[in-house]
């Protein structure tokens, strides 16, 4: 019996095929990933091949051209792409993530961003550097906000977060601000991932009309009540995951930095001989791979269980989205720790500026710095939450006190 190809039968690659095609770019991601730290961006090209293999329509309504895909397909090829460069692959899972977002606004939102141009990107800043006051019709955003990743590339404008006085209450939004309505300052010199290109905008006078913007942590039939199964999804769950992913294959590209410098490698000590019998380069390479693996496993699977609830139509659970929201955030920890031991096994080799092990380790530690990263708060939130404790206020779940008690 001849089967149907999905890729030709609806325009949509498999899960598989957008895999493969990221696989396929490692190579050329490693040749560049130099320059892309030296330029302090990813370059244009590599954005375009980006655009060619299809990793930002994965989580983008069908509606305007997008994958609408199950959440685990960008998170795998985001694995895949970090192992190449971490700063190529950052800017997929930030420019990545915010079609989702768009999903959660009304449709005249994706109208206005897709209308001409199904293939616009939106960058972010989510941290309420700035100011927001509630005026007719919106509000009004001013200030500056800092780490704008991959915002050369994006066109479609970039979502900013902001916290508003609402009704006597103070409520954390994001807003979709258009290209035209800030300026881009080139500030980001940093000592890892100095290719997202992360830097600042500067909002002056911006009005925002109230339908650009949603309340970031809400997670209700109100603010994910679409018809389509994806956006059942919690925004902060779907971005946090992602964020774990890339970190989780950088570590898996250090991993293959080292195998490949240490296959060769002779060893000092003439009794061990070849670096690959030296029980000591095995077992730290054995036991940052099952860490890594570890944490691999655990998002994916996290995914996994929040997703077949959504593909039913239903909210995930707050018990599921507490342990997959708070677990999630070790990722960072353990990928840093199992690249680290990787790392100091390469002795002088490795801390050389031609080194690309160097570069890798670098990323790795500014990735486990990230906000989404933070285990020591938010494993006294897991904790205390198993211990009977109520959730702390405000929560990244989206629940009030009156439903917690």
């Amino acid at each position: 019996m001849n089967s149907i190809d999905p890729v030709h039968s609806t325009g949509i690659p498999t899960e598989a095929e957008i895999v493969r095609r990221a696989t396929d770019l490692i190579p050329l991601l490693r040749e560049r990933a130099e320059r892309c730290e030296r330029e302090r961006m990813v370059p244009a090209e590599t954005i375009q091949a980006f655009q060619e293999a299809g990793f930002f329509r994965i989580l983008q309504p069908r509606r305007w051209g997008g994958y609408q895909m199950h959440p685990n397909v960008l998170n795998k090829v985001l694995m895949e792409l970090a192992r190449g460069c971490p700063s190529s692959a950052w800017n997929v899972m930030v420019l990545g993530v915010h079609p989702f977002e768009v999903g959660l606004l009304p449709p005249q939102c994706g109208d206005e961003l897709w209308g001409q141009d199904d293939r616009v990107l939106v960058s972010s800043s989510y941290a309420p550097f700035g100011t927001v006051k509630a005026v007719e019709g919106g509000y009004r955003l001013n200030g500056e906000w800092l780490t704008s990743s991959g915002c050369d590339h994006a066109q479609g404008g970039a979502f900013v977060g902001g916290r508003v006085q609402e009704n006597g209450e103070l409520v954390f939004r994001s807003f979709w601000v258009q290209r035209a309505d800030f300026e881009i300052v080139d500030d980001w010199f940093v000592v890892g991932l100095a290719g997202t290109g992360s830097k600042k905008l500067i909002l002056k006078e911006v009005f925002v009309p109230a339908y650009r913007s949603h309340v970031i942590g809400a997670y209700d039939q109100g603010s994910h009540g679409a018809v389509e199964n994806l956006y059942k999804m919690p925004f902060f769950y779907v971005f946090y995951a992602a964020v774990s992913s890339v970190i989780i294959g950088m570590a898996r590209g250090m991993v293959d930095l080292y195998i490949e410098h240490m296959v060769p490698r002779q060893n000092i000590n003439q009794a061990v001989g070849a670096a690959v019998n030296d029980p000591f380069i095995k077992g730290r390479l054995g036991e940052a791979y099952a860490k890594i693996l570890g944490a691999s496993s655990r998002v994916l699977a996290n995914t996994d269980e929040a997703w077949a609830y959504a593909a039913r139509g239903e909210l995930v659970p707050l018990e599921v989205r507490i342990r997959h929201f708070a677990t999630n955030q070790f990722t960072g920890g353990e990928c840093f720790d199992a690249a680290h031991m990787i790392f100091k096994k390469t002795s002088t080799r490795g801390i050389w500026m031609n080194s690309p092990m160097q570069r890798q380790m670098r990323d790795i530690l500014v990735g486990a710095n990230h906000i989404t990263q933070n285990q020591d708060n938010i494993g006294d939130l897991l904790g205390g939450h198993l211990l009977g404790n109520p959730l702390p206020q405000p929560n990244p779940f989206g629940v009030k006190p009156a439903m917690v008690g």
